[in-house]
This record gives structure tokens, sequence and C-alpha cells, in this order.
């Protein structure tokens, strides 16, 4: 269709082949999705869809962190934990092992302390709250029965509570009370631990649990309660303890903080002389642990009779009148005895020649006993404490700096290293008859540089850069969804799109008459023939004579521009007006 000399041509060759091209087949629902309504809806679902995706990335960049709550619990305990939950409205999920309950970071420990408040988690044990729901009428051995149920359970609760043991069990053995001191029978306990990964106990926080649980039992001794590990090992044996002659952990911990001690007061007197970082010191202390016991029973010499004590004296005197005369052995006691004799006169007794009278012998004995003198001493000696200290002591070089304020490194002067060695002499408490040994040394540290990641490689910015990543994606992904989709979406259900294409359109149209109205001026102004005056007076109203060509690029700028107005011509050329 085209506008020449006033006459609408209807037999031009582009309207004839758009009069012969079949319309294609059209369906209801491509009938609706061409229509301007069914555009219009499938762009707001368009701009909804958009929307919604826009949200949820904003989402997964704001996703919610959880957390432990609570881990290896029961399942009496887990479904009250639950239910807690839910009543206080904080979102919850569990572990993908299931045996820990997962909360959201900011809101971890204040659900505890609210759980706590409600006493949970139980951890699995009943304890004296057993007591608190009895029922009228029970009997006194079901109130037994409850009663050692709460004590073990509390008992349980109490061994729990060290951070070693996750979990723990105790069976109490209480035997019937007897009005019979013979039949009277101790009770016994068994105690079964639970320990974490990785922990074990020492000998010391065994003998801790198992005084523990005798304090609680009445007349429990120590010796009747048994612990295991959850492997079935035997851990209050007394196998296990430590040797008299053996070192225990507190003696270890002893010897340590000996050692530390001495390299503290060490480097605390050296550091102000050579300066911070410029000594290292290293001790080795002996300790003897032992004690000696020793008995002795001392006898001392003989005393002098006049100073001695006398325990006893005992005399003794006896006499014998009829006693044959005695006297010294000698050579006239070896004769032999003279031949006997009868005397004519018969002598008269106690006068001239008569015999002599029987002698008579007195004997006396006497004894005395005096106390021994001696010494029991009893000696008990506590540890001996330090045998023997090594101590060895590095000194680095001194700075010494030039007149032009350049440093170099030299050693210390004789007497700075005597000085030196003085002083740790007296820190450490040196004797030489212990045999104490003192290395003090002299030499220029290695300065080896530290090594300092670059900054890409520093965990923290790592994190941070990682963080900075996501969010910097989320924006590059919400920009190109809100400028290449979203927005022209709205565009086009507000009518942005028709009227900045209008108005581009009116623009070009503008630009373009203006230079045509400037090509047609200059072609008048050249060539004055190739117009036509239309009202042939007066001034020239001269309009271009044109070709079909150019007359149908015309009637379809103008059909572009402004279709009301070429719509209302052909439908005044339809009325024949």
């Amino acid at each position: 269709m085209a506008v020449a000399d006033g006459v609408l041509d209807e037999t031009s060759p582009e309207t004839a082949a758009a009069a012969e091209t079949p319309a294609p087949p059209s369906s209801p629902v491509t009938g609706f999705v061409r229509s301007k309504q069914g555009q219009r809806i499938l762009m707001m679902v368009g701009a909804a869809a958009v929307i919604a995706l826009m949200i949820g990335i904003w989402m997964w960049s704001q996703k919610v962190e959880y957390r432990v709550l609570f881990s290896n619990f029961s399942d009496r305990d887990g479904g009250a934990i639950v239910a807690s939950l839910q009543q206080m409205n904080v979102p919850y999920k569990f572990s993908d092992t299931g045996n820990a309950i997962l909360v959201p970071e900011n809101v971890v420990h204040d659900a505890r302390l609210k759980l706590a408040a409600q006493g949970l988690p139980k951890g699995g044990n009943v304890g004296f709250e057993l007591m608190e729901n009895q029922k009228l009428g029970i009997s006194q051995f079901l109130e037994q029965v409850n009663f050692q149920r709460a004590l073990e359970g509390e008992l349980a609760r109490s061994i729990e509570s060290l951070d070693s043991v996750a979990g723990a069990r105790v069976h109490l053995a209480l035997p019937k009370a007897s009005v019979f001191v013979r039949d009277q029978q101790k009770p016994t306990a068994s105690v079964i631990l639970n320990l974490r990964a990785g922990r074990v106990l020492d000998n010391e926080q065994v003998s801790a649990i198992v005084h523990l649980v005798a304090s609680s039992v009445p007349d429990l001794p120590p010796k009747n309660v048994t612990i295991i590990d959850q492997n079935g090992n035997l851990l209050s044996s007394d196998a296990k303890k430590p040797a008299n002659s053996g070192l225990d952990p507190s003696q270890m911990k002893y010897i340590q903080d000996v050692q530390q001690d001495i390299v503290k007061r060490v480097e605390s007197i050296i550091t102000p002389i050579v300066g911070s970082g410029n000594v290292r010191a290293e001790a080795t202390a002996d300790i003897d642990f032992s004690r000696t016991e020793q008995a002795a029973e001392v006898y001392k010499p003989n005393q002098a009779p006049n100073s001695a004590a006398i325990r006893s004296q005992q005399s003794a005197e006896t006499s014998n009148p009829n006693a044959a005369a005695g006297g010294i052995p000698g050579a006239l006691t070896n004769q032999p005895p003279a031949p006997a004799t009868a005397p004519i006169v018969q002598p008269v007794p106690g006068g001239p020649g008569a015999a002599p009278a029987a002698s008579s012998t007195v004997q006396k004995d006497s004894t005395t006993n005096y106390e021994v003198d001696k010494t029991v001493s009893y000696v008990q000696q506590p540890m001996v404490g330090v045998k023997r200290l090594t101590v060895a002591v590095v000194v680095n070089y001194k700075r010494v700096y030039n007149a032009n304020g350049v440093a170099s490194m030299k050693p210390l002067t004789d007497p700075e290293k005597q000085q030196i060695t003085e002083l740790v002499r007296e820190a450490m408490g040196y004797n030489k008859d212990r045999g104490d040994s003192l290395n003090v040394v002299n030499t220029q540290f290695s300065a080896e540089p530290e090594i300092e990641l670059p900054l890409w490689k520093q965990p923290n910015m790592i994190s941070l850069a990682l963080l900075i990543g996501k969010y910097l994606l989320v924006f590059i992904v919400l920009m190109i969804l809100y400028f290449r989709m979203l927005r022209p979406i709205i565009w086009n259900l507000t009518g942005k799109t028709e009227r900045d294409a209008k108005a581009k359109a009116e623009a070009e149209a503008a630009a373009a008459a203006a230079e045509a109205a400037a090509e047609e001026a200059e072609r008048m102004a050249n060539d004055p023939d190739a117009y036509v005056n239309l009202s042939g007076e007066g001034e020239p109203d001269f309009i271009p004579v044109m070709s079909y060509k150019e007359n149908l690029e015309i009637a379809k700028s103008m059909a572009k521009r402004d279709p009301k107005l070429v719509a209302s011509v052909i439908k005044g050329w339809v009325n024949n007006e």
C-alpha cells in the first residue's frame, strides 16, 4: 500500500504478496498468548518467578548456621528437649548421625539456659526426685528399692560431671541390716564408666571416684568399690597402683616445677644485662624421694665402779668348824705323812704335850650386778630433696654500635662472662659438695628469618575473601536478574517500553524529516523544474515530483509514525469520502 499523487495504490506488489500469504492456524492457547491480556499475565508470572528467585538467592546467602545444642542424649531426654524447643518456637534439626540436636547459632546459649532451668537433660538417670512421687500405701520394700535407685542415679550424675566421663552407671549391693554382729556384711559397689574418645583416667582420678562412692554409702569401704570402663578394663585394681619405689604423677610434676623455677630465676636475673631474647637456660634436677628409717641399739664400754649404777648386790658368809687344816699348797704339803706313834703318857687336854684343837673355816661370797649402758635409737628421715642440679645457659653476643650507628655483634669479655656465671650460681643455688654442674656458653644466636605467610595465604584473609566473594556473587546474580529479566518485564507491564520506543521513533522521524527538508531545499535550489506549484499563484507552494518507491517509503514511515492518522485516511477512502 502506497500513497502517490493523492491516490491509494492497492495493487502494489507488497500488498498483493501480503494478501496472498495465508495466515497460520491459531489455537486458543496461541491466541491467548498473543493477546495483550495474555502477554500481561505471562509477564506478571515471569516477574513473580524472578522475584522469588532473587529472594531465594538472598535467603541462601543469609543461611543460618546451626550449632550443637546437646549430643549423646537418651531417647527420653531427646523427646523432652524437642517438646521444649517447640514450645519456645526455636527451630531445630538433627545431625546426620542422629545423636545431636542442632539449633541456630544465635540461640544456642539462650536455649541451653532455658532447658537447664527445666532440668533438661536429665542424663537418663533418676535421682532423689523419684522419692517425690511416692504413692500412698507403698510397701517398705519398694521404698527401699526406690531409695537405692535414687542413690545410684545421684552417684552416676556426680561421676558424669567429670570432664573425661561421658556416661556412668552405678550398682549398689546393700545387705540387709542384722542385729547380730557376726552376721553383718559390708555393702559393695560397681561402677561402669563410658569415657570420652581419646580420654583416660589416671590412678588419682580413679581413686577419687572410689572414695566418692565409698563416702556416699554408709559402711562402704573403698576396697569394696570396683570400677571398669566401657572396654572392660579394670581400673580400680591394686596392681595398677604405683609401687613405693616408683614415681607418681605428683612427683613428676614436682620435678618439672623445680626445673622451671630454676630456669625462670636464671633468665630473670640475666635478661636485664643482655636484653630480652638473648639468653636461654635449661635445668635438670635430680630429686631424691626416698625416706630412711633406722633403728640402733648401742652398748658403750664398761664404766668405772664408782660411777656405775648398781642394779643388784648379793653377799653370803659360811663357817665350817670341823674342816681339816689346810693351807697354801707348797713343799710341806707335798711331803708324805709321818708314821703314827702312840704316846706313852696320855696328854692332858689343853696341857703341855696335848694335841692341837681342830680349826674352823669361814667363807664369804659377794655378787654385785651393774646396769648395762646402752642406747636404743629409731630415726625416720624424710626425703633428702635435691641431690644434684645441672644447669646450662647460652648467652647471645652483645650488640655494639660504631660511630656511624651501624650495629655489630661481638662476644662478651671474660669479666662479663665471669659476672654472669656468678649470678647464675647464686640464682640456681649452686652447691659444690652436692656435685652441681654449671655451664655458661657465649655464642651468637642464629638469626633465622621468620617465615611470614603471604597475605593471600593467611587463614583470616582466606575466610574474609570467601565471605566477600559469596556476597559479591549474590549481588552480581541479583543485578543480572533485575536488569535483564525483572526490569524489562516491569517496563512492559507499565507501558514504559512502548513510550520509550515511540519517543525514540518520533525523535528519529524528526531527525529524518529535518534531514529530508534540508535535502529538498538544496534540490529545489539546484533544480527548480523538479517541483510542481500546487496553488498556481502567489508564492510557489512546491512539492517534489516523486517516484512510486519514494511515495511508498513515505507512506510506510507515516504509518509507523502515526498509525491512527493513516487508519482514518484509509477509513475515509473506504467510505468514499
